[in-house]
């Protein structure tokens, strides 16, 4: 009799063998960035809002655009490098380099509201985890808590590889992104779906070059998105918080 060592799979005809040792480390990740879970990020539109009232962003080519420039020049590039500083943290068990990484997370933001998407996510990860797999929460981290911190801190302590945890981030990130457009420009489900498939070379080539950066390398400019959070505090129709 032949031992199975793995569990096979076929995704869009591809067949992938999943070793049963990654496999749990992988269905946490899907879990936990999904849609679904509950951090309330369908409620934030990362400012993308004003740029649809402005006309800015008006289709599937500009929120391409947009979202690109976001993810090389803007929270997306920061959130990486904020990402895996606090995965090797929790990894080293170095409380006090997480603090300091959570620390900056939180100077980071640009607005309240940008404040309030990302340190309001972050602290609803750590309380929806604690719910299903406290032994992976940070021990005596402090409040709040910036979601790519949060993340980065618990894919560390659930075992999961860096390069794993931020590729499966960073794309999340952009669908929920593109979830907004849906809603506000508006774009047909085809259109999201294009704009998204348009982006994964985008967010490869973010992965890649996150993982030789350090916290030296944060910065970036993306001022119209940075005035567009701080448009939206005052904006007279907003379905979104952010």
């Amino acid at each position: 009799m032949t031992m199975i060592t793995g569990i096979i799979t076929t995704i869009m005809g591809t067949t992938i063998r999943m070793t049963e040792a990654a496999a749990p480390t992988l269905m946490r990740l899907m879990t936990w960035l999904s849609p679904a879970f509950p951090v309330g990020g369908f409620s934030y539109s990362h400012g993308l809002e004003w740029h649809v009232e402005t006309g800015l962003v008006r289709n599937r080519a500009s929120l391409i655009t947009w979202i690109a420039d976001i993810l090389e020049f803007g929270a997306g590039r920061n959130d990486a490098i904020l990402l895996l500083e606090a995965w090797a943290a929790a990894k080293a068990g170095d409380a006090a380099r997480l603090e300091e990484v959570r620390a900056l997370g939180v100077a980071l933001n640009p607005s309240e509201e940008r404040a309030l998407e990302n340190e309001s996510q972050g602290n609803a990860f750590l309380k929806a985890v604690a719910a299903g797999w406290p032994q992976a929460l940070p021990a005596g981290i402090n409040a709040p808590v910036p979601y790519p911190v949060a993340v980065g801190a618990v894919a560390a302590l659930a075992g999961t590889a860096r390069e794993d945890v931020l590729a499966a981030f960073l794309n999340a990130f952009v669908a929920f992104l593109i979830s907004g457009a849906v809603r506000l420009v508006p774009l047909g489900q085809s259109d999201g779906l294009a704009a998204h498939a348009a982006l994964e070379e985008a967010i490869l080539a973010l992965a890649r070059a996150s993982l030789t950066r350090s916290l030296d390398d944060l910065g970036g400019f993306v001022p119209r998105a940075d005035l567009a959070s701080m448009h939206h505090e005052t904006q007279y129709t907003r379905l979104f918080r952010s």
